[in-house]
């Protein structure tokens, strides 16, 4: 019997010997105790450690080590139990409970509390495939990759690809930061970089903001992203929506571009454009490219467009400025103006003439701010509009300086009643102008008529100040106060060159009437394309034809001997394979 013992451990020495030259072939390092056994009809070794170390296997730079080894010699194949150990380089270190490997085809399947370990992560799981020729490994039961910088990541299914240090995770992806919590069906992973791709109907959950997207970028180490396909963010008060965005969390920064809106669910407002930015700990917002600001009424909105809004301060004193050729709309109301500031809170909307227009432009009479209500056109250098917050309802108006009110008289072709003077002050009824004071140096031209509505005399007048009631968009009584001169003519007698006041415009033709009005003289507008992300394409089976036929290629001569190589590879319709077919149907995502 010992002389048995001494010819089987000459074997393995030669063995070795033999296996050092021939370099494609496991080489056994340390074998421990040494038993022989026959099993499934071929000559089987086992190995088991002893006092000094672990039963030890080379092949090809990686090193093999564990407690107990089960050697298909004829086959090229080991089974390793318990604290098993592989070591490829320096770089990656692969830990179980159990391991088959194959010098053949160079496959691994680990079992038991895997864990796979490279500088900048570690991934646990229960089962682990590893192909050494592609560098790739694989599970489909779940598994966990912890990454100090990123967080962790979890998912049903994952791939690691070692030559670019990349992960891919697919079904039920989820990667958690103490910042954040990121939710999406595929995500590919790069190491080194920290960034993050995503794939398909997308969260990322933070403290102050949500996330939401079908395409996407993250730099987990910078922390900021680009998202496409339906992306928007919530603000706590504020959604922000657009074809393309970027965030920055560092920052508490985002911007978009093309088609975007922005909902303010405290002011009841949405503010539309094609380029926006996004300044949350500033309570900021500008946007530009066909800005438009909508304040959501119950009964009747108003629409603000410019060149360029801003929306500043917190919900509860919120600010919005226009400038640049801004257009008001209201089923009842509509108006102009260089630039208008609106305080939400106060319900005061200021119509601003900027004073690098009121000198020397010849065009400045066109910049004066002017606002229509039913039938009466009001002007002035600065108009102040004042609504109730509470019942969203107009209040009253100041016109300061040079202010002008003008109606059209309904029953002559050219005749225009006219009112002016340096300050103006209406007051509003349900939205409708019933009251209007004109101050100092005023003066009126106004078309008389009787029940009838027979023209019976043309009153052009001066006074210190008047005073006019209006009803149903008719003046219904004109009060002179501190009369100076004038009179009633008959329209015989009345000069035609004297039937308009000094600085008198009638502007009816840039009445907006609609809110695509408000667009109709904006300059062409060219939208940049954007391209975001590919569409997902299902990656190349892990078990594709490469590997079956490597397998095939290892299977033993004897064909009563099993192909421990195919051992745990899976059918194409099962596993890996039924992933790639969710992943044809999730392709469109």
């Amino acid at each position: 019997m010992r002389f048995l013992y001494i010819i089987l451990c000459f074997s393995i020495a030669f063995s070795n010997a033999l296996f050092s030259q021939q370099k494609e072939k496991l080489q056994i390092i340390y074998t421990g105790k040494i038993k022989a056994s026959n099993v499934e009809g071929e000559s089987t070794f086992i190995f088991l450690r002893d006092n000094q170390q672990q039963v030890h296997f080379v092949h090809k730079g990686v090193d093999l080590y564990c407690d107990k080894a089960v050697y298909y010699k004829s086959q090229d194949f080991i089974e390793a139990f318990s604290n098993v150990r592989m070591v490829q380089g320096d770089t990656v270190t692969m830990t179980s409970k159990y391991v088959e490997y194959s010098g053949k085809t160079e496959l691994a399947f680990a079992r038991g509390d895997v864990v796979l370990k490279e500088p900048q992560s570690t991934l646990t799981t229960e089962k682990l495939h590893f192909d050494r020729v592609k560098q790739q490994a694989y599970y489909n039961t779940s598994g966990k990759v912890v990454r100090d910088s990123s967080g962790t990541i979890t998912s049903k299914i994952g791939r690691y690809y070692m030559r670019p240090k990349k992960y891919q995770f697919t079904d039920s992806v989820v990667l958690v930061n103490p910042e954040y919590t990121l939710k999406t069906n595929r995500l590919d992973f790069f190491n080194d970089s920290g960034h993050a791709y995503i794939f398909g109907p997308s969260t990322i959950t933070g403290e102050t903001n949500d996330i939401y997207c079908e395409r996407g970028f993250y730099d987990t180490q910078e922390d900021f992203g680009y998202f496409q396909r339906n992306a928007k963010i919530n603000y706590d008060d504020r959604e922000v929506k657009g074809d393309s965005m970027y965030f920055d969390r560092n920052l508490n920064f985002a911007s978009a571009t093309n088609n975007i809106k922005i909902t303010d669910t405290i002011n009841n407002s949405i503010v539309k454009g094609h380029y926006a930015e996004v300044w949350k700990d500033k309570d900021s917002v500008f946007i530009t490219k066909k800005a438009l600001a909508i304040t959501v009424q119950e009964k009747d909105s108003i629409y603000m467009h410019s060149d360029t809004l801003m929306l500043t301060g917190p919900e509860e004193h919120r600010i919005t400025r226009a400038f640049y050729n801004v257009k008001l709309y209201k089923s009842d109301l509509a108006g102009k103006a260089d630039s208008v500031h609106v305080d939400h809170k106060t319900g005061l909307t200021q119509m601003i003439n900027l004073a690098r227009f009121s000198s020397s432009d010849p065009f400045a009479t066109r910049r004066k701010p002017v606002l229509w209500n039913i039938g009466n056109q009001m002007s002035g250098d600065t108009i102040h509009l004042i609504s109730d917050v509470k019942t969203e309802k107009l209040d009253s108006l100041k016109v300061f300086n040079n202010a002008f009110l003008v109606s059209k008289d309904t029953l002559s072709d050219d005749g225009y009643n006219q009112t002016k003077g340096k300050v103006l002050i209406g007051l509003f009824r349900d939205n409708e102008l019933y009251n209007v004071d004109i101050i100092k140096n005023a003066e009126v031209i106004y078309y008389s008529r009787n029940d009838g509505g027979e023209l019976f005399g043309i009153n052009k007048s001066k006074s210190g100040s008047i005073n006019i009631k209006i009803s149903d968009n008719e003046v219904e009584e004109i009060r002179l106060i501190n009369k100076v001169d004038g009179d009633l003519s008959p329209e015989s007698l009345f000069p035609k060159n004297a039937n308009r006041l000094r600085g008198f415009d009638w502007r009816g033709d840039e009445r907006p009437t609609s809110v695509e009005d408000l667009f109709k003289d904006d300059p062409p507008l060219n939208l940049p394309i954007i391209k975001g992300l590919d569409d997902y394409v299902p990656p190349e089976d892990f078990f594709d034809d490469d590997v079956r036929e490597r397998v095939e290629a290892a299977k033993p001569d004897d064909p009563a001997i099993k192909n421990k190589a195919a051992r745990n590879i899976p059918n194409p319709s099962t596993s890996s394979g039924q992933e790639k077919k969710d992943g044809k149907k999730k392709a469109g995502n």
